[in-house]
C-alpha cells in the first residue's frame, strides 16, 4: 500500500514537473529537423539556457510554411515560423498573424536588412549545380540552358522557397521575357519536386544533370565528403539572393520566451551552426569564421527583389511559369 502511494506520489511530481516546464514551438522546414539538418544543434543548445522544452515541427519546404500558418490562423500551436524568405514576408505580414520582434542587431547579410516583423538567421544565393565528371561544360545562362539538351530538376514555387526563389531569379533578370526564357526550359525540366531535399536527392541519384541548390551546395560535399566533384555554374545574368527569416506569432502563449528564441536566434550558439548543418552563410559571421569552400563562388552580380515588390509580381509570375510547363 505504502508503494503504491509512494509511486503515485512520484508519478504525480514528475508529472507536475512536466507540466511547468514551458514548450517552445518552432515552424519550420522538413530539413532544418533532419539529423544532419540545424535543429538538433539549436534544440540543445537553446535548452541548455532557456529552462524549457523547445520543439521543432517539420512542414515540409519553406513556402509551404506560410500555407499553414495561413490555414490553422490564430488557433496553430505554433510561437515561431522558421523558415519563410523575402519572397514571402510581405505576403506574411499581410495576414496579420506576426507580431513585432524588437531585435536590434547587426547581421553580415551582403545587402540592406531592416524589417519590423521578421529576422533573419542565414542567407545565400541559388544556382544550378552539377557534377563536374558528367557535365564538363555547364550552361552558362538560362537562355543558354534553354537552347541545351541539359536535363534538370527544380522545386514547386508553391511549396518550395527555392522553387520560389527560381521564379524570381527569371523574373528579375528577363522581366517581360520571362514567359519566353521559360517556354524555352520547360523542355530541359524531369520533375518538379514540393521541396529541395527531394530535388537534390534526384540529381544525386544521376536522374538529371543539374539541380536548383544554393552556391554553398559544393561545399557540403568538399567539407563533409571529402568530394570536389559538385560545382555550381556561374550564370551570366547574376544570382539570386535568398535570405531565410523567422517570425513570432503574435497569438503564441509564449512571448517572452519567443522572444528570446529570436535573440538566441543571432547568437554563436546559433549562427555557428548554420554552415555546416544547414550550408548557408550565417546571417552574423561566427568567431571562427566560415569554413574553407564556402568561397567557391561568389557571384559578381546579386539580384534581388525587395519583399513588396516580389508579392506584386509572384502571381503572374506563377501564371508564366504554369502556363510554360503545361505545353
Amino acid at each position: 500500500m505504502k508503494a503504491s502511494i509512494l509511486a503515485a506520489g512520484v508519478l504525480c511530481a514528475a508529472t507536475m514537473a512536466t507540466a511547468e516546464t514551458p514548450v517552445l514551438t518552432v515552424l519550420t522546414y522538413d530539413s532544418f529537423v533532419s539529423e544532419w539538418g540545424p535543429g538538433p544543434v539549436v534544440e540543445k543548445a537553446f535548452e541548455a539556457a532557456c529552462a524549457c522544452d523547445l520543439q521543432f515541427v517539420g512542414a515540409g519546404d519553406g513556402a509551404a510554411l506560410l500555407a499553414r500558418v495561413q490555414l490553422e490562423g490564430a488557433a496553430s500551436a505554433a510561437d515561431i515560423v522558421l523558415g519563410l524568405d523575402t519572397n514571402l514576408t510581405a505576403q506574411a505580414a499581410a495576414t496579420g498573424l506576426f507580431a513585432p520582434h524588437g531585435v536590434t542587431a547587426t547581421t553580415a547579410l551582403p545587402v540592406p536588412f531592416a524589417d519590423p516583423m521578421f529576422l533573419p538567421y542565414d542567407w545565400g544565393w541559388f544556382a544550378f549545380v552539377y557534377d563536374k565528371t558528367k557535365l564538363a561544360t555547364p550552361p552558362a545562362s538560362f537562355e543558354a540552358l534553354a537552347a541545351s539538351d541539359v536535363k534538370i530538376v527544380i522545386q514547386d514555387p508553391r511549396s518550395s522557397t527555392p522553387g520560389l526563389g527560381l521564379l524570381m531569379w527569371v523574373k528579375t533578370a528577363y522581366g517581360d521575357r520571362a514567359a519566353e526564357i521559360w517556354a524555352g526550359l520547360a523542355d530541359n525540366i524531369v520533375t518538379v519536386t514540393p521541396g529541395w531535399s527531394e530535388a537534390y536527392g534526384l540529381f544525386l541519384e544521376g536522374e538529371a544533370d543539374m539541380v536548383l541548390s544554393y552556391t554553398t551546395s559544393p561545399a557540403y560535399h568538399l567539407i563533409a565528403e571529402q568530394d570536389d566533384s559538385k560545382a555550381a555554374a556561374p550564370f551570366s545574368e547574376g544570382h539570386y539572393l535568398q535570405v531565410e527569416v523567422a517570425g513570432k506569432l503574435a497569438a503564441t502563449d509564449q512571448p517572452a520566451l519567443a522572444d528570446a528564441f529570436l535573440a538566441f536566434m543571432l547568437s554563436e550558439g546559433f549562427q555557428s551552426a548554420i554552415p555546416t548543418t544547414n550550408w548557408m552563410y550565417p546571417a552574423v559571421t561566427p568567431a571562427a569564421g566560415l569554413p574553407e569552400g564556402f568561397e567557391s563562388l561568389h557571384p559578381a552580380t546579386s539580384l534581388l527583389m525587395t519583399a513588396d515588390e516580389a508579392m506584386a509580381v509572384r502571381a503572374g509570375a506563377l501564371a508564366e511559369w504554369q502556363a510554360a510547363l503545361a505545353r
